[in-house]
């Protein structure tokens, strides 16, 4: 890895944990996703910081930023945009809505209708979105970073797992030791608008591409698939992790090797991510919820019975 990249990686993580104090696994993995092209929900309680580290990763990234509040009485074209009229040429043209930004924070996303939820699956999938048979293509990088509450219910509309099974990862951020949280309290971390943009545009095409680049020996290849299967196989859960787990899998792990300096992927990249990329797509058997079993304990005794490959191909 070139000397200027690995400087910029260290940069980019060290402005943003200026911004959200003592969580710099959480930086790790939402740095990793955006390198795999992927999305990330943030699910935490209030207050921990979840806008504001959006805000701080687009500022750091010097990408343009779209805010969608999520409330009940949002409207799909609210999202994505609508056609209006020009009163000057008398003819209707089609004004783009804050998703066509390059990291569009989804704040609350759970608050809205399934219908409106749904506005942004084929932004998500296929970086596009379609309005009276037209098509308009989202700019590049696109990533849509969501936040919701885990602890209120009321008002709240339950992703379905269609979606769910478009976000790559779903961190959760915590509270911060006692000694950061003075810090908070007396305002010693920054804030988004006193950051600066530490990429250019050509660097984060680079960035993209030696993330692809990176190698993924067939072992490794295995050893993601066996995870994903293996969560098909356990009676704790009715629904287990698809084939796009599988492939976030390996596309996360390369993203995650390359920002701690490495130019292949191991094992312990993969269960590391594991837990992050699979809890939040897998729905547990009613056997397990009435045993009121946790996803991402029965995730780790998973992980303790699938065989870690050992000797790893790098050729």
């Amino acid at each position: 890895m070139e000397m200027k990249n690995r400087d910029r990686i260290n940069q980019l993580l060290e402005q943003l944990g200026q911004v959200l104090l003592d969580k710099p696994m959480v930086l790790e993995y939402l740095l990793a996703g955006f390198l795999a092209g992927g999305h990330v929900l943030i699910e935490d309680v209030p207050g921990v910081g979840k806008t504001s580290v959006a805000k701080a990763f687009a500022a750091s990234l010097g990408l343009k930023f779209g805010r969608i509040q999520f409330t009940p009485d949002l409207l799909p074209g609210d999202i994505t945009g609508t056609t209006i009229l020009d009163p000057a040429t008398s003819r209707f043209f089609f004004r783009k809505g804050p998703v066509f930004n390059q990291i569009v924070l989804a704040d609350e996303i759970n608050r809205s209708s399934p219908k409106t939820q749904s506005s942004l699956l084929q932004a998500m999938e296929e970086r596009e979105v379609s309005f009276d048979d037209q098509t308009y293509l989202l700019p590049i990088p696109f990533m849509v970073i969501a936040t919701q509450n885990p602890v209120e219910y009321q008002g709240t509309f339950p992703l379905p797992e269609a979606q769910l099974d478009r976000f790559l990862m779903c961190l959760k951020i915590g509270y911060p030791g006692y000694l950061k949280e003075l810090d908070i309290a007396a305002a010693r971390q920054r804030t988004a608008a006193q950051l600066q943009a530490l990429v250019t545009e050509d660097e984060l095409l680079e960035l993209f591409q030696n993330v692809a680049a990176l190698v993924v020996a067939p072992e490794i290849l295995q050893y993601a698939v066996n995870i994903t299967t293996a969560t098909r196989a356990n009676p704790d859960f009715v629904l287990g992790a698809s084939p796009r787990a599988s492939m976030d899998l390996v596309k996360a792990g390369r993203a995650l090797a390359y920002i701690r300096q490495r130019d292949y992927v191991i094992p312990d990249d993969i269960k590391e991510l594991a837990p992050w990329i699979l809890g939040h797509r897998l729905i547990l058997s009613a056997e397990a919820r009435m045993e009121k079993k946790d996803v991402y304990r029965i995730i780790t005794q998973l992980l303790k019975q699938v065989h870690v490959p050992k000797n790893i191909s790098l050729a």
